[in-house]
């Protein structure tokens, strides 16, 4: 692709995320949900984030990412669920990815 057209997809692409951020609290005063529909965006949303967390966590690519990562996530999601500082958290599952990849753990 050349320079002018990456330049505009990414104009356009920025306009259009600009947009839809904008267009959230703009409409939220002038559009009433149902309660059912209220309920099924909020259950959307705990499904979509379920999905990206799984593929993220899980593979790499179109292949599995090993185990190291899965269980480096699982010690960052149990030290933010009992509520450790975030730093702590992120070093402690980066260490527990690192250290089983160097004990020669995929």
């Amino acid at each position: 692709m050349n320079t002018p057209g990456m330049l505009v997809a990414i104009l356009v692409l920025g306009a259009g995320t600009f947009a839809f951020r904008f267009a959230g609290p703009v409409l939220r005063e002038r559009l009433t949900l149902s309660v059912y529909a209220d309920r099924l965006i909020a259950v959307a949303v705990v499904v979509l984030l379920s999905a990206l967390f799984a593929t993220a966590t899980i593979t790499e690519g179109e292949s599995f990412a090993g185990y190291a990562r899965p269980a480096g996530v699982l010690v960052g999601g149990v030290l933010a669920w009992r509520k450790a500082p975030f730093v702590a958290t992120v070093v402690a599952a980066a260490a527990t990815a690192a250290g089983l990849r160097l004990l020669g753990v995929p």
